[in-house]
C-alpha cells in the first residue's frame, strides 16, 4: 500500500495542473497554503470537512466578523476541494449555505483629482527628510494614478522597462501572463525622469535595477515590498482623513486604477467621441483579457452620470416628433 499523499502535496499538484492551463493563481496559492497550515496547526486527520473550512475562513484578519469576507475565503476552496474528491472521495465541498452568497461587485472609492494630489503631497512629506523613501512613494503613487497600473505591475518594473525616450513602460508577464506596452503622458515622463535622476544620488542605475527600490539599510536597491507600500498608504490615508465613498470600508491603492478608468471615460464624454470605439483601447491599455472586465471597472460617479444624462437628452430630443 502506498503512503498517503499530504495535503500540501495535493495543493502543489492542483496548482501545477491549473497553471499548465495558463492560470497565474497567485491569490489562490496564498490562500490554499494558508488553509494547509491551518489544517496542520489544528492537528486535523481524515477527510476535509466543511466545518474545518468554515473555521479557517473565520480566521480572516481583514474584515473580522464580516460574513462577506468569510464567504469569499470559503469560495476559494470550492474548486480545489471539488478537484480533491477524485483522490479523497469523502472530501466535503462547501456551498453558499455556510455564509451565504459571495457578494457581487463592490463599489470602489473613485478618487477625486484633489485627493490624488493630496496623496502625492503627503507621500512627499514622509521621512526621512531628503531621503529616498519619500521620493519613491511620491513617484509610485503618482504613476499608478496616471496610468492605472496594478500595484504589482508598478513594483515589478525594472529600470530597463522604463523607456523615457520612447515615453513608454514595458509591463512583463502581468496578470494572466500578458505583457504590454503602456504609453506615457509627457508629464509622467518628466516626473519619472526627475525620479531617476534623484535616485542616482543614492545608488547607480543598471538595467536590472528595480525601478522602485527599497531605501532600508541593507535592503537599499532591493525591490520594495508590497506590504510596506500598503502600510505607508494606510498611514497616509488616515492622516488625510478621507471618507470612504465605496463599499470596501476604506479607500485602497487599487482604487487609483478604478479612478483612472472613470476619469478617462469622463474625458471621452466631454470630448464627444464614440466611447464604444475607445473601450477596446482602454481595455488593452489596462491589460484586461476581455473588454467586459473594463466595463466592470466603470463606476457611475456624479460627474459621469451628469454627462450621460446630457448625452441621452440630446439623443431623445433628436427623436421627438415634429409639430409640423
Amino acid at each position: 500500500m502506498s503512503a498517503p499523499v499530504s495535503l500540501r502535496a495535493r495543493v502543489e499538484q492542483y496548482l501545477a495542473e491549473r497553471r499548465k492551463l495558463g492560470f497565474a493563481l497567485r491569490s489562490m496559492e496564498m490562500r490554499l497554503f494558508s488553509f494547509t497550515r491551518y489544517v496542520a496547526e489544528t492537528n486535523h486527520h481524515g477527510p476535509l470537512s466543511v466545518d474545518l473550512m468554515a473555521s479557517w475562513a473565520r480566521q480572516a484578519t481583514a474584515g473580522s466578523g464580516d460574513r462577506s469576507t468569510w464567504a469569499r475565503r470559503l469560495n476559494l476552496l470550492r474548486p480545489f476541494t471539488s478537484w480533491l474528491r477524485q483522490f479523497e472521495p469523502d472530501t466535503e465541498v462547501p456551498d453558499e449555505a455556510v455564509f451565504g452568497q459571495v457578494p457581487g461587485r463592490m463599489t470602489p472609492h473613485v478618487y477625486r483629482e484633489e485627493e490624488v494630489l493630496q496623496l502625492i503631497a503627503a507621500a512627499r512629506m514622509i521621512g526621512p527628510d531628503g531621503g529616498l523613501r519619500p521620493l519613491v512613494m511620491e513617484t509610485l503613487f503618482g504613476l499608478i494614478a496616471c496610468t492605472g497600473l496594478r500595484i504589482s505591475e508598478a513594483l515589478g518594473l525594472l529600470d530597463i522597462d522604463v523607456d523615457l525616450q520612447a515615453g513608454a513602460l514595458t509591463i512583463r508577464q502581468s496578470k494572466f501572463g500578458k505583457s504590454r506596452l503602456v504609453p506615457l503622458h509627457p508629464s509622467a515622463v518628466e516626473a519619472l525622469a526627475r525620479y531617476r535622476t534623484l535616485r542616482k544620488r543614492f545608488l547607480p542605475s543598471t538595467p536590472e535595477l528595480p525601478f522602485f527600490v527599497s531605501s532600508r539599510g541593507r535592503l537599499l536597491g532591493e525591490p520594495i515590498g508590497d506590504r510596506q507600500v500598503h502600510r505607508i498608504f494606510e498611514d497616509l490615508r488616515r492622516q488625510l482623513g478621507w471618507v470612504d465613498r465605496g463599499s470596501h470600508g476604506t479607500p485602497r491603492i487599487h482604487d487609483l486604477r478604478h479612478a483612472f478608468a472613470v476619469r478617462r471615460l469622463v474625458l471621452w464624454h466631454k470630448q464627444g467621441v464614440d466611447v464604444d470605439q475607445r473601450m477596446l483601447a482602454l481595455s488593452t491599455y489596462l491589460g484586461h483579457v476581455k473588454v467586459s472586465s473594463t466595463y466592470w471597472y466603470l463606476t457611475g460617479v456624479p460627474e459621469l452620470m451628469g454627462l450621460l444624462g446630457q448625452r441621452f437628452e440630446r439623443f431623445a430630443n433628436a427623436w421627438e416628433p415634429s409639430d409640423e
